[in-house]
């Protein structure tokens, strides 16, 4: 009996002997093939707001789950999940977002003080004969030192192979979940995101007509995204407005690598909050490293008008200066009115107008650009084309006499001399800014009160012709 029993019991000791392991489950792997569906917002700034539907298989309990193909410049503080499926069921434990991707330098580092293979490439340069060597990698600061044979080599031309690559690097930016579930099964989850790299702003492009009375006007969206992601089949929204942002995060840009054009379509275009928002009617596709434009809006024939402006300067009024300018050069401006009744009537985002007009052989020519703020419907946009060629002017001081003991502190009389070149009439509007309190004293020529601090004068000039604006205003700038 006891010799039987020897063995059983020293086979149960042998079985308390061997070590107990308690089964990790692998972490659940969530990567871009997993999205059922995404949209993404994009403001001026240079953010964006991504929101996606993703299915993950969960099991009962803990679940670490590794949450893969995010932009890389994400904002880990604004990531929210949520479980469409069963949202009591599933709860966000702990939350990391690792980003210390594999790069040739980070994985050398890693090695320092391991064994690694070097390979030395033969004289003649066949690689058939390539000669391998161990090696003990000391040092990668400013250069690669290697111990080989108790001798140290710096910066051999060698390449390296690495046995392994070691843990903690990941190929790309992930955001690490620890959830509790307390059902069993498919969770269909959404999360959202604020990333950095991505922007949006509007282009436009105004074909102007022969006698500079009309424009034909095309708006494009631009849309660069170096966020370190690509969004495919996206929901597409654009927010224009200037939103507040405590303290944003300064975001490198990056070379665009790519230019896609899109077939026009429309947006549908909202008032949100105190800002405009516009919804693109099909999914589109934004890749890495891409610009893309999509067309906004399209209006034709819409009325202008040709502005020639020549404008002062406050300090003209302070003290004696005499002679203010000779060949001075007058602008063009063109003005249209963001209403319905011309065309438009819509709110268009910041951006810049590019113009065009054809010339007398029929091809279009580029006139110059400007740049736009965000304009509501109903207001004004003003755009400088450039500069006359063939409009001058000149102005002079003619007189300046301080004044006491009455209200106002001096008078000024000026003289603008405009000469037109061109074998067509032209009309000048010459705007004056005034500081202080003012009073026209005497004109040649009939003056308006533009606002608090400006005078405008309508000034015509006859073809080939000079025509003289003179006038006196008193100024009280206490």
């Amino acid at each position: 009996m006891r010799t039987l029993a020897r063995p059983a019991a020293l086979g149960m000791l042998v079985l308390l002997a061997l070590p107990i392991f308690s089964a990790e489950p692998s972490p659940v792997i969530s990567t871009a093939r997993d999205l059922s569906d995404v949209a993404i917002t994009i403001y001026n700034d240079n953010l964006g707001l991504v929101k996606e539907t993703r299915t993950l298989t969960l099991s009962g309990g803990r679940n670490e789950v590794r949450y893969m193909d995010v932009a890389s410049q994400v904002n880990p503080r604004t990531v929210h999940m949520v479980s469409l499926s069963a949202p009591a069921a599933l709860q966000v434990l702990e939350q990391n977002y690792e980003y210390d991707l594999i790069s040739p330098d980070k994985l050398m580092e890693k090695f320092i003080g391991r064994k690694v293979k070097l390979v030395f490439p033969p004289p003649g340069g066949d690689r058939t004969a390539e000669r391998e060597t161990d090696a003990t990698l000391v040092s990668t600061t400013g250069g690669m030192v290697y111990q080989i044979d108790g001798q140290f080599h710096v910066n051999p031309p060698a390449r390296v192979i690495l046995p392994e690559i070691p843990g903690g690097l990941i190929s790309v930016p992930t955001l690490v979940w620890l959830l509790q579930n307390s059902g069993t099964g498919s969770h269909k989850v959404e999360t959202s995101y604020l990333t950095g790299g991505i922007a949006w702003s509007a282009d436009y492009v105004a074909v102007v007509n022969v006698d500079d009375t009309r424009t034909d006007l095309t708006g494009w969206v631009t849309i660069d995204n170096n966020s370190g992601a690509s969004y495919k089949d996206a929901r597409l929204k654009l927010v224009a407005g200037d939103i507040h942002r405590e303290q944003p995060q300064a975001v490198p840009m990056m070379k665009t690598m790519e230019m896609g054009m899109v077939a026009r379509q429309a947006f549908a275009e909202e008032s949100f909050f105190e800002y405009h928002l516009y919804t693109l009617d099909r999914p589109a596709t934004i890749k890495d490293r891409q610009t893309k434009q999509i067309a906004l809006m399209e209006a034709t024939a819409i009325p202008v008008s040709k502005i020639f402006l020549l404008v002062g300067e406050p300090s003209y009024y302070r003290s004696r200066l005499g002679t203010l300018g000779t060949d001075m050069k007058v602008a063009v401006n063109l003005e249209m009115t963001n209403s319905q009744k011309n065309g438009l009537g819509v709110p268009l985002p910041r951006g810049v107008v590019r113009l065009y007009k054809k010339d007398s052989s029929g091809s279009l020519q580029f006139i110059g650009e400007d740049a736009i703020k965000h304009t509501p419907k109903d207001e004004k946009i003003t755009l400088k084309v450039g500069d006359a060629f063939d409009v001058v002017a000149d102005r002079t001081q003619v007189d300046y006499k301080a004044v006491s003991g009455g209200r106002y502190d001096a008078e000024s009389e000026f003289e603008i001399k405009i000469r037109n070149h061109k074998d067509t009439p032209v009309t000048v509007t010459v705007r004056e800014p005034v500081p202080g309190d003012w009073k026209v004293l005497t004109s040649s020529h009939p003056w308006a009160k533009a606002d608090a601090h400006t005078i405008e004068f309508s000034v015509t000039v006859a073809a080939n012709a000079e025509s003289v604006l003179r006038y006196r205003v008193a100024v009280d700038w206490s």
